[in-house]
């Protein structure tokens, strides 16, 4: 089996060094490079082609989450996953919008490294558990104050596996090819689902899912 290839780009060498004594602790991982800042992150990401790269949010030259933009942006099957000491909301919704599909507090690093890694090598996102819970509390509060009913059984089973396959990060062209429909009717699918269940944007798709275990 191909062993899954590593970036990690964080500005603190002793971080670095402990991420990759832990990642090769693994027979399954390969640490292809480190990067110092954003802007190398991005340039090692199109030279060395890792599968996965482990990003600190806060960076010199070119911060985290701008990095990961421009590299899932060049690169839409590369999963990154954000390395935060902050369980914010709104860092955690600009991480999403910028492409990222993980995101782990370094407190719990240690802990979920491994099975975040796996997870966003294919395709999944991965939260660390104490985001994950912040962010259903926060989305409950928010429906309880607009008094929402749960709508999801308004959709159609079509629109329901459309839904899955969004909140896994998948685009509208990869979610075409996985359901043989055009690109057009999985748009319009997403458009029916955000209005039935009162949905903004991809963040609250994945927080949606989440909420209903749709995607864990």
């Amino acid at each position: 089996m191909d062993k899954i290839r590593i970036l990690i780009a964080d500005d603190h060498g002793i971080v670095r060094k402990g991420l990759r004594l832990q990642l090769e602790s693994y027979s399954e991982f390969e640490v292809v490079g480190e990067a110092t800042d954003g802007r190398e992150a991005v340039k090692l990401a199109e030279e060395l082609e890792p599968h996965v790269v482990i990003m600190d949010i806060a960076m010199p030259n070119l911060n985290g989450i701008d990095a990961a933009a421009q590299i899932v942006k060049r690169n839409p099957n590369l999963g990154v996953i954000m390395l935060s000491m902050y369980s914010d909301e709104s860092y955690l919704t600009r991480t999403l919008n910028a492409g990222a599909k993980g995101y782990l507090l370094k407190d719990n690093a240690d802990v979920d490294l491994h099975r975040a890694v796996q997870a966003v090598a294919q395709g999944k996102p991965f939260f660390s558990p104490t985001i994950a819970q912040t962010l259903l509390e926060d989305y409950m509060r928010k429906l309880q104050q607009r008094g929402l009913e749960d709508s999801y059984d308004l959709l159609t089973e079509r629109e329901k596996e459309v839904l899955q396959l969004l909140a896994e990060g998948k685009s509208n062209k990869e979610v075409a090819a996985v359901l043989d429909l055009s690109p057009y009717t999985v748009e319009t699918h997403r458009s029916h689902i955000m209005q039935k269940l009162d949905l903004h944007n991809t963040v609250d798709i994945v927080l949606y899912a989440l909420r209903k275990k749709i995607i864990s």
